[in-house]
């Protein structure tokens, strides 16, 4: 969570609608590529093709992954499923490293070790074209969907997307983005080869497109292994949920605060807070529920609170009432 959005069935929806516009992209896009692969001999196409195929591995990988965080919580599992969203999502990582990655370097390393021998790249042009198109179409949807989300959380978008916990989409605008740089290395790779007459530019082409598929993958992980530890809110929204605490009458002080995004638009709050001495137990109670009520007013992605009654600094110091 960036701002105080929360997220809604719809923008689960979004989401879902997202990820299916670039399955069913790549899919097709991948069988085309691999065809022209080897109608032309280019292992920059061949590379290309792996990818494509490593994304649609992925696309199915984070429909599961949205399908699975969707079941209510239940007595296994009180706080939910959301975070098996970043589990499927990592694999997702892994998948677009192992199934893209691996292989395009390795292709790219044998043509330029043993050579290749190349045929009419016209159809290779034309599918490249093609794909293009229809990548830009399913990038367009992922970043429409991010500048809206980040539009109501009030936030740039390049930091929305860095810091966003929906994982799911943030893949999408990755591997789309690295679909469109790859296809241009495919099509320079192909160019350089008519040029020049040598398969080394193809080569170099499908080798550097396992590069920008290594970091895509890296990016990706890192930022699904970080919400499967534990990502706190961002440090100016601890605060402002700090200070909506300490509005709350009867609440003198919050000793220890501690944040934790468990999903897209889902977040638990825990705090050892420090009461006024002279409240009675009912006091403290309602000013539990009224803290509880304000949390989730002003910030909806807040699903669960915490409180701790918790002597304060000075009260430790002198010891428990006799």
């Amino acid at each position: 969570m960036i701002g105080h959005t929360v997220r809604p069935m719809a923008e689960q929806s979004e989401s879902t609608f997202t990820v299916i516009v670039a399955a069913v992209a790549n899919l097709g896009i991948a069988a085309a590529k691999a065809v022209a692969g080897i109608v032309s001999g280019s292992s920059a196409m061949l590379s290309e093709a792996a990818h494509s195929v490593a994304d649609t591995v992925t696309e199915v990988m984070l429909l599961t992954a949205l399908k699975r965080s969707e079941k209510p919580a239940d007595e296994d599992h009180p706080v939910g499923y959301a975070g098996e969203r970043y589990v499927w999502a990592m694999l997702a990582a892994v998948a677009t490293f192992v199934g893209g990655a691996v292989f395009s370097i390795y292709d790219g390393i044998h043509t330029l070790t043993h050579g290749e021998e190349v045929g009419d790249p016209l159809v290779s042009y034309i599918v490249l074209g093609i794909a293009f198109v229809l990548e830009g179409y399913s990038l367009r949807t992922g970043v429409r969907q991010v500048r809206a989300e980040a539009e109501r959380a009030r936030a740039p978008f390049a930091r929305y997307l860095r810091l966003t916990p929906d994982t799911t989409v943030k893949a999408v605008v990755m591997e789309d983005s690295a679909a469109l740089a790859g296809l241009m290395l495919a099509a320079g790779g192909l160019l350089g080869v008519q040029i020049t007459g040598s398969s080394v530019w193809d080569g170099i082409a499908s080798i550097l497109i396992g590069a920008l598929l290594v970091y895509v993958a890296w990016v990706l992980g890192r930022s699904n292994a970080e919400l499967l530890i534990g990502r706190p809110l961002p440090k100016h929204l601890r605060a402002e949920v700090r200070e909506e605490l300490l509005s709350v009458p009867h609440i003198v002080d919050v000793l220890d605060l501690t944040t934790l995004i468990q999903g897209p638009g889902e977040v638990l709050v825990a705090a050892k807070v420090d009461f006024r001495d002279v409240s009675s137990a009912a006091q403290v109670e309602w000013a539990c529920e009224d803290a509880e009520n304000q949390l989730r007013e002003r910030f909806p992605s807040i699903r669960r609170v915490y409180l701790d009654p918790t002597p304060g600094v000075d009260q430790r110091r002198n010891g428990p009432p006799e």
